[in-house]
């Protein structure tokens, strides 16, 4: 994987974790048809790369991602001028079914910015962060499954505080809303972004992804014997994996397991 075949996004692969950077830093990398196109893409050849482990989602300069760009993409479509190239499938799906994702929030995070990080695994913030849910201030609403997500993450009282007014919030109220799970002085976010995701990379890969499938379908699942009987499904899966036959021998050998030879 390489930046050349990408014109809004910068990626880079070092010591398992692929790093993304959104690279618009001039418009706030404000979001538009080509970088989500990238986006995807990008996140999909991660996926499909034995060298990759996990992912961190970050941004180039003052900004994380300012949301829509209101030229390319609002005013483009009010004009009927609006580019006609998004994402290459559901973003959703491919989030909750990829390797392990992060997003390290360098700064202004709002709109889509926002919504297409609630379903990643673990939000980490700058001290220097702002969220926002500013759609209503545009005139449009949620999209990206926000409405589900941030509820999940947040609670209900406080996504509607955030959505109805849509208020900035600095990166230390997010981490307290709960909206972030870490908050970082700004200069350490790049490192416990990816210091995190080589952890989780070090851990099987079809296992990490089978846990995903189980969190995704079971946080809101009411019926426990649902619940129970996926887990029974999966768990057959991996008892049956080279994975936890590796892991069991380096036990009784006592050395560290080798899960990447494996991918």
């Amino acid at each position: 994987m390489n930046s050349q075949q990408f014109e809004n996004i910068l990626v880079d692969v070092a010591d398992d974790v692929c790093t993304i950077t959104l690279n618009r830093p001039h418009r706030l990398n404000a979001w538009n048809g080509q970088m989500s196109a990238e986006l995807y893409d990008a996140v999909t050849m991660a996926n499909d790369s034995a060298d990759v482990g996990a992912i961190v989602l970050t941004g180039a300069g003052r900004g994380f991602c300012a949301g829509a760009d209101i030229k390319d993409s609002f005013k483009a479509r009010l004009d009927d001028t609006a580019e006609r190239t998004g994402m290459r499938g559901d973003w959703i799906e491919l989030v909750r079914s990829s390797k392990p994702l992060i997003a390290a929030v360098n700064g202004a995070c709002v709109g889509v910015g926002a919504t297409m990080i609630l379903p990643m695994d673990v939000i980490i913030a700058s001290d220097q962060a702002r969220f926002g849910m500013a759609f209503v201030k545009m005139g449009v609403t949620p999209e990206l499954g926000s409405s589900h997500f941030l509820v999940s993450r947040v609670g209900f009282g406080r996504a509607s505080e955030m959505c109805l007014t849509g208020r900035l919030y600095s990166g230390q109220a997010a981490f307290e809303l709960g909206l972030a799970d870490r908050l970082v002085e700004h200069a350490r976010l790049l490192d416990e972004a990816t210091t995190l995701a080589a952890e989780m990379a070090a851990n099987p890969a079809p296992h990490l992804r089978w846990v995903k499938q189980l969190l995704t379908a079971n946080g809101s699942q009411q019926d426990i014997k649902a619940v129970q009987r996926l887990e029974g499904e999966v768990l057959a899966k991996a008892y049956n994996s080279a994975e936890h036959r590796e892991a069991v021998d380096a036990f009784v050998e006592k050395r560290n397991p080798d899960f990447r030879s494996l991918r």
